[in-house]
């Protein structure tokens, strides 16, 4: 019946975007193609990031649906130019998660999210070789990635390849070094030099997310939401008193900041 009722509701939504593009639909919708609603895809993205976060299924919902929405449109721009349609991408997708799940809808045996993993990137290889003949290890990683993102497949990559140190202590150290480098850097005048440095110790820190299972991207996001509440609270605070930032002491940032601290941990 669940099924039933989501076909009816896709059905739907597919009829007004239909409408939307068509001669007496909307202006704004009609001229947009798919490289104008990139921006908005990528929004969308990022918005339902945040309701997963907020821990609020109603939020959660309708970010969903707001990014369910750029599929369509997407979608639709392309059956317009007889390019593909919305069943070829179901069916599509429904194709291949029968393909990489052979444990599942087939003979194949897999017991452990590991083996899972591996099995999924040994069928995609095969799948993608006729295209890529001379890919590396490293495999095709799309390149629009967020930084801290692409670094972690990248490692991920290199890792299943065998190119990784068999201890968490390793990669912690690489961290260690990479500080020391960029200490030296700074003691010199070559902006590029400290900038490589830079970038060479984020790298070694998204490396070392992975080891220890967990998102670099993700964490930093995180860390920036508890810095926008802490300065927040730091802000609001000194304007109760009629103070500016500017007018506080830094022995006053610092009281607020650690009461900020401490309320982001509770």
């Amino acid at each position: 019946m669940q099924h039933t009722e989501a076909a009816k509701a896709l059905q739907r939504l597919l009829t007004i975007m239909a409408r939307l593009r068509g001669p007496d639909g909307c202006p704004w919708d009609a001229e947009q193609t798919p490289e104008t609603l990139k921006p908005f895809l990528l929004e969308e993205c990022y918005e339902t990031l945040e309701a997963i976060d907020s821990g609020q299924p109603e939020k959660v919902c309708e970010e969903l649906g707001d990014l369910l929405l750029q599929i369509v449109f997407q979608t639709r721009i392309h059956e317009e130019r007889s390019d593909f349609s919305m069943v070829d991408v179901i069916t599509g997708i429904a194709d291949k998660l029968e393909r990489r799940h052979p444990h599942v809808f087939g003979d194949s045996e897999c017991h452990t999210p590991a083996a899972v993993s591996e099995q999924w990137e040994a069928i995609k290889k095969r799948e993608k070789g006729s295209q890529h003949k001379t890919e590396t290890a490293l495999g095709s990683i799309p390149p629009g990635l967020p930084a801290l993102m692409h670094a972690r497949k990248l490692t991920e990559r290199a890792s299943r390849a065998g190119f990784d140190w068999p201890e968490v202590e390793g990669a912690l150290a690489k961290v260690r070094e990479e500080m020391a480098e960029l200490e030296q850097a700074l003691k010199g005048a070559d902006q590029q030099a400290i900038e490589n440095e830079l970038g060479d110790l984020l790298f070694a820190s998204a490396n070392l997310g992975r080891y220890l299972k967990i998102d670099a991207e993700e964490a930093l996001r995180k860390t920036v939401g508890r810095f926008i509440f802490r300065f927040s609270h730091v802000e609001s605070s000194l304007e109760k008193c009629g103070r500016s930032l500017q007018e506080a002491s830094l022995a006053e940032l610092e009281n607020l900041w650690q009461e900020a601290k401490a309320l982001t941990k509770n």
